[in-house]
C-alpha cells in the first residue's frame, strides 16, 4: 500500500466538484497535486492549462455539462484516466457512465483506501499514459505553431492536380470568397488575368518538375474585384518514396499599407543596403481645402492599397508605408532590387504614367491624382535624403530626384545658416546693424527727393554685408524682428536730419508681428511732423497669412501721413488686384524688367503698362537698377517718374 500511496503523490488530479462537496481534505492528503473546479468551463480551462493525470467529477447535478465535459476528455486524449462519483443508481444514468468509458465509478462515498485501491487498479494504464505524455506534449507544441502561423499567412493546399483541398480564413478575407467557394476549385479564380504566363511556368518547373520551394510575389483578384499581392512560398510535400502527394502555399499580403511611421523609421535605421523611393500626391494640401476629413482619409487609402498595382511588372516593393499627408515610402533591398536589372529612372516614370492614368473613385466622383517621387539608395541617411530631394522635386516642379547625398548638402547648409545666425547676433550686439541710404532722383529735375533706407550688416573683418546674405536665414530665427528694429530706429533718427523723403522697407512679415506695428505707431506718433516725408516700401511675401491685418496698417499709417509704395511690382507676387487693396501711392518697378529694357522687347511693354496704369491712377513709379544714362533716358521719354540705381549712387553710411 506505502508503493501506492507514493504513486499517488506523483499525480496531479482534476476534481470537478459540487459547491457543497467535501472531499477536498480527503483528494489533497492522497494526491500530490488537486486542481478544484465547480463549472465546465473552468474544468476544461485547467485541463488544457496543466498535465492532469485523472480526472474526478462528482455527479449529484449539471449532468449534462459533466457528461459533455468527460466527451471533451476522451476525444483530447484516450489515456485520461476517469473517476465517477455519484449517488445516482438509475438505469438512464448508469447506461451514460459506461458509455463514457469511464475508469471507475463510486456510488455513494468514498475513502482514502478505496481510492489507493482503485489508484492500485489503474497504475498500469497510467504507465501507458506516461509513456506518451511526451508525444502529448509535442503535438500541444505543434498545434501552437500551426495555430501561430494560421493567423500569420495566407494559407493554402491542393492535390497533385491543383485543385483546393484547404484554405485557412486569412485567404477567405484576402480573396473575398468563402471556404465552400474556394474547396474544389483552382487558384486561377483569384489569379489576375494580366499576370505573366512565364511567371507561371516557372512556379510549376519549380515545384512539380524539380520538386523544390518556389519563391515570389503574385498579383491575385479579389471577389469584388480589389487587385492585392501576396509575398507567396509555394512547397511540394513528398511522401517516403519521394513522390508528390499534395502542395502547400503560404503568402504574406504585401498590399496593406503599414502606417506606423515609427515602425518605417526603425527599419531605415537597421542600415540595411536599401533602395527608398518617396511619393508624394501633388497639390495635397489643395484637397485638404477643398474635401473634408473623410474623403481625405479615404482617397489616402485608397491609393495606398493600390499604390503596388501601379508599379510596373517589373519589381515589386515588399515595404510600402503610408507617412500621412499624402506621403508614402517604398523600401526594398538593394540586392534583389539590382538583381531584377531595372533601369530605375524608367521604372519610376512608368510608375507616374500608371498614376496619371488611374482614376481613384469615391462616393461616385472621380479624383485625377498625380505624384512626385524622389529616390535615394545605400545605408546611411537615405530618408534624410529622400525628403531632401522630394522638397527639391516639389520645388522645382520635376516629377523625380535622384537625391543621394542630399543630406549632406543640407547639413553643410545647416552649418553655413547657423554660422549666419551666430553672425547676427554678434553684430546685434555690437550694433554693426546699420541703415545704409541710396537716393531716389526726379526724373525730370535730375534732383535727390528721396532716400531708400537699406540694412546692412558690418562683420568682425569691417566688411559690408548684402542683406541677401543674412536677411532670409534670420527670417527662420528669433533675430528678424530685432533687425527690423534696429533699422526702424536707425531709419527715423535719420529722418530727423534730411529734408527729403525718406523710404524704409516693411515685409508682410513684419506688418503681421504685433510688436512690430507697435513699435511703428509709437514711431509714428513720437515724429509727427515728419511723417510726410516717410515711405514704407512693402515687400510682399506669398507667406502672408493675414491680409486684413496688413490692409488695417496701411489704413491706419496713410491716415498719420505716410504714403505707401509697393516694391519689386510686375514680377513674382504683385499684381493688379492688389493694388486695389493696398491703395499705393508708389510703384517701385523690380529691376530685373529694367536692367534688359533697352534689347528687351517684353520689359519694354510691361513696364510701358505699368507706367500707363500708375499714370490713370495717379500713382507714382520709380524703376530700380537704373545703370546708366541710356536706361534712364528710356524710361523718363517712357513717363517713369523717379530712378535709382549705380548711375546715380550707390547705397552708404553717410552722415548728414
Amino acid at each position: 500500500m506505502r508503493r501506492i500511496t507514493n504513486f499517488a503523490k506523483r499525480l496531479t488530479l482534476l476534481f470537478y466538484k459540487e459547491e457543497s462537496s467535501s472531499y477536498d481534505k480527503v483528494l489533497t492528503k492522497i494526491f500530490g497535486s488537486v486542481i478544484i473546479v465547480t463549472n465546465k468551463k473552468e474544468a476544461i480551462k485547467k485541463y488544457e492549462e496543466h498535465y492532469i493525470d485523472l480526472v474526478l467529477v462528482e455527479l449529484e447535478s449539471n449532468y449534462k455539462k459533466k457528461f459533455n465535459f468527460l466527451d471533451y476528455i476522451n476525444q483530447k486524449n484516450i489515456f485520461a484516466l476517469t473517476i465517477i462519483l455519484s449517488s445516482d443508481k438509475s438505469y438512464k444514468t448508469l447506461t451514460k457512465i459506461l458509455d463514457l468509458n469511464v475508469d471507475a465509478l463510486f456510488l455513494n462515498l468514498f475513502n482514502k483506501e478505496k481510492i489507493l485501491e482503485k489508484i492500485s487498479d489503474l497504475k498500469s494504464k497510467y504507465k501507458q499514459l506516461e509513456e506518451y505524455k511526451d508525444d502529448r506534449e509535442n503535438l500541444n507544441l505543434l498545434k501552437q505553431y500551426q495555430d501561430i502561423t494560421d493567423r500569420s499567412f495566407i494559407i493554402s493546399k491542393t492535390d497533385k492536380r491543383g485543385i483546393i483541398t484547404y484554405v485557412n480564413d486569412n485567404f477567405s478575407i484576402a480573396s473575398g470568397y468563402t471556404k465552400d467557394e474556394l474547396m474544389g476549385k483552382n487558384h486561377n479564380m483569384v489569379r489576375s488575368p494580366d499576370s505573366p504566363k512565364e511567371l507561371y511556368q516557372d512556379m510549376w518547373n519549380t515545384i512539380k518538375n524539380k520538386k523544390e520551394q518556389w519563391n515570389g510575389i503574385l498579383k491575385n483578384i479579389s471577389k469584388n474585384g480589389q487587385l492585392y499581392y501576396v509575398k507567396s512560398t509555394i512547397s511540394p510535400l513528398l511522401n517516403s518514396d519521394g513522390e508528390i502527394i499534395e502542395y502547400i502555399a503560404l503568402r504574406q499580403n504585401i498590399s496593406s499599407i503599414l502606417t506606423d511611421r515609427q515602425h518605417f523609421l526603425d527599419k531605415i535605421s537597421s542600415n540595411l543596403l536599401s533602395v527608398l523611393i518617396l511619393v508624394q500626391i501633388e497639390e495635397f494640401d489643395m484637397l485638404e481645402k477643398f474635401h473634408n476629413l473623410n474623403i481625405i482619409d479615404q482617397i489616402e487609402k485608397q491609393f495606398g492599397y493600390k499604390l503596388l498595382t501601379y508599379l510596373p511588372e517589373s519589381y515589386k516593393f515588399e515595404n510600402v508605408y503610408n507617412l500621412n499627408s499624402g506621403n508614402y515610402a517604398l523600401l526594398t533591398n538593394f540586392d534583389s532590387f539590382y538583381n531584377a536589372s531595372i533601369m530605375i529612372e524608367d521604372y519610376l516614370l512608368a510608375f507616374i504614367e500608371n498614376v496619371k492614368k488611374s482614376r481613384l473613385v469615391i462616393d461616385d466622383i472621380e479624383y485625377d491624382i498625380n505624384i512626385t517621387l524622389s529616390y535615394s539608395f545605400g545605408k546611411h541617411m537615405i530618408y534624410e535624403d529622400a525628403k531632401s530631394g522630394l522638397e527639391l522635386a516639389v520645388k522645382k516642379n520635376i516629377p523625380i530626384c535622384l537625391s543621394n547625398d542630399f543630406s549632406i548638402k543640407e547639413q553643410i547648409e545647416a552649418k553655413k545658416n547657423l554660422d549666419v545666425i551666430k553672425m547676427v547676433k554678434q553684430a546685434l550686439d555690437q550694433y554693426k546693424i546699420l541703415s545704409y541710404f541710396q537716393p531716389i532722383i526726379n526724373n525730370k529735375t535730375k534732383q535727390v527727393e528721396k532716400y531708400e533706407s537699406l540694412v546692412r550688416l558690418i562683420d568682425d573683418d569691417d566688411n559690408v554685408v548684402s542683406p541677401y546674405e543674412f536677411l532670409s536665414v534670420s527670417k527662420r530665427g528669433q533675430y528678424y524682428n530685432k533687425i527690423t528694429e534696429r533699422v526702424l530706429r536707425n531709419s527715423f533718427e535719420v529722418l530727423k536730419t534730411i529734408k527729403t523723403e525718406l523710404s524704409i522697407n516693411l515685409s508682410t512679415l513684419d506688418i503681421e508681428k504685433n510688436e512690430t506695428r507697435n513699435l511703428i505707431y509709437s514711431l509714428l506718433k513720437d515724429n509727427e511732423q515728419d511723417c510726410k516725408r516717410l515711405v514704407f516700401e512693402l515687400l510682399e511675401d506669398e507667406s502672408v497669412k493675414d491680409f486684413n491685418t496688413v490692409k488695417m496698417f496701411i489704413k491706419k499709417v496713410k491716415l498719420m501721413g505716410v504714403s505707401i509704395a509697393i516694391d519689386d511690382f510686375g514680377t513674382g507676387y504683385s499684381n493688379f488686384e492688389r493694388l486695389l487693396e493696398f491703395d499705393p501711392n508708389i510703384l517701385k518697378i523690380d529691376g530685373s524688367l529694367i536692367k534688359n529694357i533697352i534689347t528687351d522687347k517684353y520689359s519694354q511693354n510691361v513696364v510701358e503698362t505699368i507706367v500707363t496704369f500708375a499714370k490713370r491712377q495717379d500713382i507714382k513709379t520709380i524703376a530700380e537698377y537704373v545703370e546708366n544714362e541710356e536706361i534712364f533716358e528710356y524710361l523718363t521719354d517712357l513717363g517713369v517718374d523717379y530712378s535709382q540705381g549705380f548711375h546715380f549712387g550707390k547705397p552708404e553710411c553717410l552722415v548728414f
